[in-house]
This record gives structure tokens, C-alpha cells and sequence, in this order.
């Protein structure tokens, strides 16, 4: 699946969120993540949606990634799905029954995931991968910006590309938190194709050449991994295979 670059609107001016998104959309970025939490099942409150719809009004048509770091979520979900979400991620441990939660986004015309924390197992996979879209992996613990990527996220990030693989399906795997130019690639190498990134890209100057770098880090690994998979003797110039 093509990379997908999703900056955290989290790390925005939220003065002016409107212009902030609209610059990250022309500087390539592909979608808009949206932390929603809710000062109980993590210790902050940020934004609700009004926000999403509010965007939606101001011209946003890029995919909104909405994240739920709520308790309880079936009751939030059909007033993001009305505000304009594409996709809407929520912890497993967040609600009583996972497969209700699922359908209900579905219902509301959403795409849902399932979000792990970084101690939390992939076990929920086992019986919800076939019902999802994208999985979402937090490489920090969740309820506050500007935090220290986890290095052990990258074996989760391993693992769970190995059962999207087995799986047949065509499932997102993202990465949230941390994420920087000079560890993407290593994210990317341990399967993410989709990245969260706030304040790596809304504190940096330019914000185009902050995407140009990340994708440059992402094509880089994209490109040892199809010459891992060539044939040697398909990788010379005019070489023809032996069979």
C-alpha cells in the first residue's frame, strides 16, 4: 500500500487550525489525524466533533483519521461519523464489546481500526482482523504530544504486519508517537505504511520539506526492500534470468 503521511493536528495552532491544515495538505500531506481525548481513559482533554465538522465547513475534503481515546466510544462514534471522519481508531480496552463497536462505525459509513498501546498484546487481532481497517500502533503512551518514541514498538509493528500479511487483507498499519525523520524509516522497515506525526511536522519550519524528508526515508527502505526481493540475476542492467 501506498505511504501515507498523517499529520496530528494536536501539535497545530489551534488559533488558526484551519490555515494549519490547509498547509500541511499542500506540503503532501495525506490525511489528518485527530487525537481525541477525553481527561479519563487518558490524562487530557483536547477536542470533540464540532472540530471535525468545523473542518469539514472550512473546505477540508483530505481523509480525517479520527483517534478515540475515550470511555466509553459507541456513544461518540455516530457524532464523528456526522462530523466528517473517514476513520475512526479506538483501544479495545475502551469498550465492552469490541464487535459492537466495530459494526456500529461501519454502520455510520466510517472505516474502523483498533488502536494498542505499547504494553497492550496484539491478541484482539485473532478475532477482529477480518472486521477492520486499519490497526494503529502507539509508539508512546497515549494522552500527550511531543513524547519519545518507544523502540519497542517496532517489534509490535513487526508482528502485526505479519498477520496482515497472513490475513490476505488490505489493512492499514499505522504508527503514533515519536515519529521523526530520522527514525521513520525504521518504522517503515518494520511494516508501518501509514505515519502520525505532530510536532515533528507542525514545530518544523518548512512543512513541505519536513514530508519531501520523510517520504525520501520511507522510498529509501521501499527501495532495498525490491532489491532484496530481485533475483540477482535480474538486477544488472540487460541481465536476463536463468532458468
Amino acid at each position: 500500500m501506498q505511504p501515507w503521511i498523517a499529520p496530528s493536528i494536536l501539535s497545530a495552532d489551534f488559533a488558526r487550525l484551519g490555515a494549519e491544515v490547509e498547509a500541511v495538505l499542500e506540503a503532501g500531506a495525506d490525511l489528518i489525524h485527530f487525537d481525541v481525548m477525553d481527561n479519563h481513559y487518558v490524562p487530557n482533554l483536547t477536542i470533540g466533533p464540532l472540530v471535525c465538522q468545523a473542518l469539514r465547513k472550512h473546505g477540508v475534503v483530505a481523509p480525517i483519521d479520527v483517534h478515540l481515546m475515550v470511555r466509553p466510544v459507541d456513544r461518540i462514534v455516530p457524532d464523528f461519523a456526522a462530523a466528517g471522519a473517514t476513520f475512526i481508531t479506538f483501544h479495545p480496552e475502551a469498550t465492552e464489546h469490541i464487535d459492537r463497536t466495530v459494526a456500529l462505525i461501519r454502520e455510520h459509513g466510517c472505516k474502523p481500526g483498533l488502536v494498542f498501546n505499547p504494553a497492550t498484546p496484539l491478541d484482539y487481532l485473532d478475532y477482529t482482523l477480518e472486521l477492520i481497517d486499519m490497526v494503529l500502533i502507539m509508539s508512546v503512551n497515549p494522552g500527550f504530544a511531543g513524547q519519545q518514541f518507544i523502540p519497542t514498538s517496532l517489534r509490535k509493528l513487526a508482528d502485526a504486519r505479519a498477520r496482515i500479511r497472513a490475513s490476505g487483507r488490505e489493512v492499514r498499519l499505522e504508527i503514533d508517537g515519536g515519529i521523526k525523520t530520522d527514525n521513520i524509516a525504521a518504522a517503515a522497515a518494520a511494516g508501518a505504511d501509514t505515519f502520525v506525526a505532530g510536532s515533528a511536522i507542525f514545530g518544523s519550519r518548512d512543512y513541505a520539506q519536513t514530508i519531501r524528508e520523510m517520504r525520501r526515508q520511507i522510498g529509501g527502505v521501499t527501495a532495498k526492500a525490491k532489491a532484496a526481493a530481485t533475483p540477482i540475476g535480474d538486477r544488472r542492467p540487460g541481465a536476463r534470468r536463468v532458468r
